[in-house]
């Protein structure tokens, strides 16, 4: 299990809510099962339904697309 602050914190690169779904998408292909959203993005970019998007990608991984 991953949290999302955990990912944030550990890649202070990631800089906007698109570069974090590679993030995410490269979490739910390497094995992690879950993935707890404990913080909200705080990008300028971050849309209104964050959590859905980013559950998404989890669950495809880098073919969310």
């Amino acid at each position: 299990m991953a949290k999302l602050s955990d990912l944030i914190i550990q890649h202070p690169e990631v800089d906007s809510f698109e570069a974090l779904k590679v993030l995410v998408a490269h979490a739910g292909e390497s094995g992690v099962m879950h993935l707890e959203f404990d913080v909200k993005p705080d990008y300028r970019d971050t849309p209104k339904k964050w959590e859905w998007k980013l559950e998404t990608v989890f669950a495809r991984g880098l073919h969310y697309d």
